[in-house]
């Protein structure tokens, strides 16, 4: 089998901006991407060239000096077969289940709402913890009919656009925003899947600013605990009057800092629903 080789890089919470702005810059191919438990974020490229590699390796080093790098030559692997061995759906709340294309219309899942991913890319599939904590609180807010059919929805850090996808499968109509083109590129190609319309879900690149000067009834945010501070008066500013809003994306030991900076805004307790050591924090 083929021999290519891997990078490995692992940045802290702090340095994420910086480490994945550079690779935007020098990885157009892609890369995967995991948060770990420990608040950092673990980054991978695969590549023919070693070289490539250890070159980027370099930039990397002088860019985010506290990064930990590992380069090591791996098998090349048919990654569409290794996708379909290891992808399994995904149940989120009484409603919706995660799926990949190969498992459309499934009859397990007749009594549940498909969201269908294309899993080649880590851009959200429901298997990570804080995407599957949104759509769980999507269908309970659903279920709830504290959200429903014909109110608006913001997705900031829309990803693979599966939570989106999710609320425009039950009458929602709203905008996804990501500053990773790949991302975009990704949601785009997951709502034609779905057969979601451009008019219900306006997929774009861009973050909190492309919304200014518009309110949603249903804000979510499944980003990261440093951003969701930082943007805290403008995510709260774009609630409607009365609207519901969702943050993700942050440790259990990370909410309590989170809360502090949308309470400063004005806005009361959050309720916390918690997976693990991952936790959304919800104002509903």
């Amino acid at each position: 089998m083929k021999q290519i080789y891997r990078l490995e890089i692992v940045a802290q919470e702090e340095d994420y901006d910086r480490a994945c702005g550079l690779l935007a810059l020098e990885v157009s191919f892609g890369w995967e991407e995991e948060n770990l438990p420990s608040g950092e974020t673990r980054f991978r490229i695969h590549c023919e060239q070693e070289s490539y590699l250890r070159e980027l390796g370099e930039k990397i080093g002088r860019a985010v000096p506290d990064a930990r790098q590992t380069l090591a030559a791996v098998e090349e692997k048919d990654w569409v077969d290794a996708w379909k061995e290891f992808f399994t759906p995904v149940r989120c709340g009484s409603r919706f289940v995660v799926l990949p294309p190969w498992l459309a219309g499934d009859p397990e899942f007749a009594d549940r709402t498909p969201v269908l991913i294309e899993p080649k890319s880590a851009f959200g599939t429901g298997h990570h913890a804080t995407t599957a904590l949104c759509l769980r609180v999507i269908s309970d807010l659903l279920d709830e009919g504290r959200i429903a059919a014909g109110q608006t929805f913001l997705d900031l850090g829309t990803g693979s656009g599966v939570l989106g996808i999710g609320c425009c499968k039950h009458g929602l109509q709203g905008i996804g925003l990501d500053i990773d083109p790949l991302a975009v590129d990704n949601a785009l190609e997951n709502r034609s899947l779905n057969a979601v319309s451009a008019e219900a879900f306006q997929v774009g690149a861009g973050s909190i600013e492309a919304a200014k000067g518009r309110t949603f009834d249903l804000v979510l945010a499944n980003i990261l605990a440093r951003p969701l501070t930082e943007m805290a008066p403008a995510i709260a500013a774009v609630r409607a009057s009365g609207g519901v809003l969702v943050l993700s994306g942050l440790l259990v030991i990370q909410a309590d800092g989170v809360e502090a900076a949308y309470r400063a805004q004005g806005l009361p307790q959050a309720r916390r629903v918690v997976d693990g050591e991952w936790c959304a924090l919800v104002w509903s």
